[in-house]
């Protein structure tokens, strides 16, 4: 499922710290820094993507 939506972690509060956003891709996921968004993004495809949440989860 592809998405032009940028979906800001659930774990970010607010108060302009540190936060990324992240949106589906056709190949996977893309993820970028919202403080600084016009430096583009990092894509990963669906099996990094999957990896790098499961790490994230331990």
């Amino acid at each position: 499922m592809m998405t032009d939506e940028w979906g800001k972690s659930s774990y970010s509060n607010g108060t302009g710290g540190n936060c990324v956003e992240a949106r589906a891709t056709g190949q996977g996921a893309a993820m970028r820094d919202t403080q600084n968004r016009e430096l583009g993004h990092l894509g990963f495809d669906t099996k990094e993507w999957t990896a790098l949440l499961g790490t994230l989860k331990k």
